[in-house]
């Protein structure tokens, strides 16, 4: 049988493509071809000439992403990291997922989707949703948070923006991808319940709302096997388990075995391997160690890309790039939070807080990155923008005044002029400070701290930029620092020499432009901490277990990770996670907590809890308040994190206004990864449901009480005295043998202990092995 394109029907614009029919016309050695790259950023095109005519499966472009389309120009080069054509570059993930709004977050996604549609690509290569462990992976610009939900809940909003464009994503890196360092090797040692409840549960939320087009694995191991080809995670948990219909491509140069990759589930290596690795798939089956069977399910999959990427290859459209970029700039703005905003005793608004600026503060500018932006992270993210805002020149824009600057210091690619020392543009910075009425003070992360490919060795900031903030707060008190950097930096060491400090992160092309509109209160602050600032790394849960050794990296902290660590120990923190201030203020009254039903189990998704909150605006200003909703599960078999974020809103109300939240939560929120029984549980019981402003700001909680699932542990020999004493069939039999006098009484304490198979050997109470083979049927009958 000849592949043939169809030729489409008046009712059916476009290619039409038959995958079933294509499939059973493939040989062996063509199946094999479609599942590795033609090049760098390809799949590979199947052509023949036959009777029919010429006829193909045509080959479909993809290319990165996360936060911008970044589709090279020219030829690709040997790593990909050419010029690119330009494209929109919107804040990256970090900024994003400080907005903690998924409605804005879809919006971005839809303007991505139109940009990767108009350039002919069929899959965006993102969002990268893993869990920022440390904040010194270097690539934790490209992801979301260091929880899950908010991963899951605001990659599940882009995934659908994209793809409502009729173009795919690829959602990455899956998993365990926590670091930069040995990332090619290493192999992530993580217990099934942490990786169950932290860093599956994202993926897990955006497959099963979203369906990404394609999962993309990440290089290193997980317990010792590679992601490319690890059957329990691409097969029995993406696609059994979540119900994954999609795709899943290696991430560039991922594939170790491309044979065990295909049988695990691994359906497209990329880039090409130059007909070597389609040479074993074929060798492999020819010799019969690989089912032809499992190159024809992945040959499939190639073939549901192809044909569900040729309607938007066929009718591409075009984008606008003007309201892309007020778009960057309304996101960037969003996702940028303010730390601090503390009342000065001097000035125009002595005794008010610093921000926002007023009319006639007599601003002066002070950093070099307000005029040499750092607005996107290092890597295979880069895009080339449309256009490039910086701060310096929109605050002069939106001020009409030509406001001082000062370099104060270099960064990276920034040419000053021969002959100019620090020391000279410190003291210049200082002059321009000592007559200002307030300064603003940038300071961030060089491209060179943090990139793709390595880790930071710290979380600091430069020394000179600290130095240069320590001259100027000494002629100037009004001093607000505005921080451009990927990933946390310690700011205990230097915050309180300003009374404010905003977090503008990395804030894409329009970062200049949103970070000033925050700062003149055009836009009132609602970005939201999604990570935690400690005081010093050394406070971080992974120190210790981070990087790892010797091809190993042992996450000893378990589930407690980002502010579960820190709240249940109760470890002072910079800034606590969820963390952000507004312009105005928001009051929280009649925190109520009803559970829907009979309660709750884990295998059912319905609601389970429903939360009801009144949220009002006591200020004098519109804004945003991010509503927060956190579970505790204080008596569990396990143990558990002190609160967990659960669910969230963010809400716009007018001064004055009051606005009822109803916030539903699921039997999944109120569980937990049983390791023994391996499967999700609600364990019955009182569960804490705490509403509030971050983790550490909670304005009022209710108790329910809800049904569980039977978590009752199988009795097996070695099940201990103890264990059978709580089970509800076999309990008083147990009990009766223990406290019938067979035991003394001070030996009560040492035999709870002790497993049923010693009891029988020693012979207690004439209990023996027969007794104890009966006890244990009826147990588990």
């Amino acid at each position: 049988m000849s592949i043939e394109e169809l030729t489409p029907d008046a009712d059916t614009p476009g290619r039409v493509f038959d995958v079933e029919r294509v499939l059973a016309g493939l040989t062996l050695e063509e199946k094999a071809s479609l599942l590795s790259g033609q090049d760098f950023w390809t799949t590979q095109p199947v052509a023949r000439d036959g009777a029919a005519g010429s006829a193909a499966v045509p080959s479909v472009m993809v290319t990165d992403g996360p936060h911008g389309l970044r589709k090279q120009a020219d030829s690709p080069d040997h790593l990909g990291l050419g010029n690119s054509v330009p494209a929109t570059c919107f804040p990256t993930a970090v900024t994003l997922g400080s907005t903690w709004d998924p409605a804005l977050v879809r919006r971005v996604g839809e303007a991505l989707g139109r940009e990767t549609r108009a350039n002919d690509v069929a899959v965006l290569l993102g969002p990268g949703i893993n869990i920022k462990r440390s904040p010194l992976n270097g690539r934790n610009f490209e992801y979301l948070s260091e929880d899950p939900v908010i991963a899951g809940e605001l990659g599940a909003a882009l995934v659908a923006g994209v793809q409502s464009q009729g173009v795919g994503t690829s959602l990455k890196h899956f998993a365990a991808n926590n670091q930069e360092a040995d990332r090619m090797r290493v192999s992530a040692d993580v217990d099934e319940r942490t990786l169950r409840e932290i860093y599956l549960a994202g993926f897990e939320r955006v497959v099963k709302r979203a369906q990404p087009w394609t999962v993309m694995c990440s290089y290193n191991k997980i317990n010792d096997v590679y992601a490319s080809q690890n059957h329990w995670l691409l097969t029995e948990v993406l696609r059994d388990e979540w119900g994954f219909e999609g795709l899943v491509m290696s991430d560039w140069g991922a594939v170790r075995d491309r044979v065990a990759g295909v049988a695990a589930g691994l359906d497209l290596e990329m880039p090409a391997s130059g007909g070597r690795t389609d040479a074993e798939v074929v060798a492999a089956v020819r010799e019969g160690h690989l089912d032809e069977a499992l190159v024809d399910v992945a040959a499939r999959r190639v073939l549901h890309l192809v044909a569900r990427s040729l309607p938007a290859l066929d009718a591409p459209g075009t984008y606008d790039a003007d309201a892309h970029h007020a778009l960057a700039r309304e996101a960037a703005a969003a996702g940028t939070v303010l730390l601090k905003n503390a009342a000065v005793p001097t000035g125009t608004t002595a005794g008010t807080p610093l921000l926002p600026l007023a009319a006639g503060d007599g601003v002066a500018v002070v950093g070099e990155l307000a005029r040499t932006p750092r607005y996107q992270g290092a890597g295979s993210s880069q895009v080339n923008p449309t256009r490039l805002d910086d701060a310096l020149t929109a605050l002069r824009a939106a001020t009409g005044a030509e406001v001082p600057f000062a370099a104060g210091y270099t960064v990276d690619g920034a040419d000053l002029g021969s002959g100019t020392d620090e020391a000279a543009l410190v003291a210049e910075a200082v002059e321009v400070a000592r007559t200002a009425g307030t300064v603003l003070v940038f300071l961030g992360l060089p491209a060179s701290y943090e990139s793709e490919g390595f880790d930071r060795a710290h979380m600091d900031l430069p020394a000179g930029q600290v130095a240069l903030l320590e001259a100027v707060a000494a002629v100037n008190e009004r001093v607000v620092v505005v921080l451009a950097n990927g990933s946390a930096v310690s700011v205990a060491p230097w915050q309180h020499l300003a009374p404010a400090v905003v977090e503008g992160w990395l804030g894409g092309q329009a970062g200049g432009s949103g970070v000033v509109d925050v700062l003149l209160g055009a836009v009132n602050p609602a970005g939201r901490l999604a990570e935690t600032l400690p005081l010093r790394l050394a406070d971080n849960p992974s120190y210790g277990n981070f990087p790892g050794e010797l091809g190993h990296v042992r996450y000893g902290e378990g589930v407690l990770v980002g502010y579960r660590w820190y709240d249940a120990r109760q470890a002072e923190v910079a800034y606590p996670f969820g963390h952000g201030l507004s312009y105005t203020t928001f009051a929280y009254d009649g925190v109520a907590a009803e559970v829907l039903g009979s309660g709750a189990h884990a295998a059912d998704d319905a609601p389970a809890v429903r939360v009801r909150v009144t949220v009002t605006n006591t200020g004098e200003r519109a804004g945003a308040e991010v509503v927060q909703v956190y579970v505790g599960d204080p008596a569990a078999q396990v143990f558990r994190p002190e609160r967990e974020l659960k669910a969230f809103a963010k809400v716009e109300l007018a001064p004055g206004e009051a606005r009822e939240l109803t916030l539903d939560l699921t039997a999944r929120d109120l569980a937990y990864w049983h390791p023994v029984l391996r499967r999700w549980v609600v364990e019955g019981g009182e569960f804490v449901v705490s509403v509030g402003a971050s983790s550490r700001d909670l304005r009022g909680s209710a108790t329910v009480v809800v049904d569980g699932d039977d978590v009752r542990l199988p009795l097996a020999e070695l099940s201990t005295v103890a264990e059978a004493m709580d089970h509800p069939v076999v309990g008083p039999r147990i009990d009766a043998l223990v406290h019938g006098g067979a035991v003394a009484d001070d030996m009560l304490g040492m035999i709870g202990d002790m497993p049923l198979a010693v009891v029988a050997d020693f012979g207690l109470a004439g209990f023996t092995r027969t007794d104890l083979a009966t006890l244990l049927s009826a147990a588990n009958a």
